[in-house]
């Protein structure tokens, strides 16, 4: 039997779907709207730096559990990118966002992608991709510089041996860099992060590893025609910069790509300051 569909419903910070389904948002400050898209296997906090930062210099900004996640409901089905992209709409449209600035970190860029792919750019002033997953994670004879399937299957293996310890490792390795040399691992940071991990839907961020690395968002990079910043680091053991920022710098034209040499991954958090004030400045620009 199919879901029953109805009109999306705001109640506070709540919106209910039109399957059925709530997806928890904040929405911090006045002004102009910045849209922000998380990575996996976290929520909306993921962006507190960077909302507060922007919230404080005039700018509404928004970031919502994506379904499974954080507060959200944890639906069986529909954690794949074109039900994520659908549902990212649902809360523009719900909201009334117009001249939105929709930020995407890591998986949360497929998401962004795939938005301007199925949604078009009514709505879209600009994009910003942050260690952002596309154009395709997936090694490929068309996409050499890509992660092998053996990578990935060695997540979804983990995940299902045991979710929580391999949170704990991503979080003291390779997502913060802490496994570098000069590294200076945070404590907080790594339970931060396995607290947000933890509180996301076991299926959900299952199914979410096949999502976020075998979709491929070529064809929804090809329709970007507002301005577009690419920030990723150069020391991304996670989204390898070749197959991503790179890649997705030569497909959207116009684009402005900023390397942070060193930089891991979760640079949301180890290069907050810096983020912050070219996010800032690309917003204000």
């Amino acid at each position: 039997m199919s879901a029953s569909v109805t009109a999306p419903t705001l109640t506070g910070n709540l919106l209910t779907l039109r399957d059925g389904n709530t997806m928890y948002f904040k929405d911090w400050g006045t002004g102009r709207p910045i849209v922000f898209s998380h990575g996996w296997p976290l929520n909306a906090d993921s962006w507190e730096a960077q909302m507060l930062h922007l919230a404080d210099n005039g700018f509404r900004c928004i970031a919502h559990d994506r379904r499974g996640h954080g507060r959200s409901s944890q639906s069986w089905t529909g954690n794949d990118m074109d039900t994520f992209a659908d549902d990212l709409a649902e809360l523009i449209d719900a909201l009334d966002l117009r001249e939105v600035t929709l930020v995407g970190f890591s998986m949360g860029g497929g998401e962004v992608a795939r938005y301007v792919g199925r949604h078009g750019t009514s709505r879209i002033a600009q994009v910003a991709l942050i260690s952002a997953v596309p154009p395709l994670m997936l090694k490929t004879d068309a996409n050499p510089d890509g992660l092998p399937i053996s990578v990935f299957d060695g997540i979804r293996a983990g995940s299902i041996a045991d979710r929580a310890q391999f949170y704990r490792e991503l979080a003291s390795g390779p997502f913060f860099g802490f496994n570098r040399p000069d590294a200076k691992p945070s404590a907080g940071a790594m339970e931060w992060f396995w607290m947000q991990g933890m509180l996301a839907g076991h299926k959900s961020t299952y199914d979410c590893i096949k999502a976020f690395s075998e979709t491929d968002f070529t064809e929804d990079l090809k329709k970007f025609t507002m301005p577009t910043l690419i920030v990723h680091g150069d020391d991304d053991q996670v989204v390898p910069i070749g197959a991503a920022g790179l890649a997705s710098a030569k497909l959207v034209k116009g684009s402005t790509l900023k390397v942070y040499p060193g930089a891991p991954h979760g640079l949301t958090d180890t290069h907050k300051a810096q983020l912050n004030a070219h996010l800032l400045a690309f917003v204000q620009g």
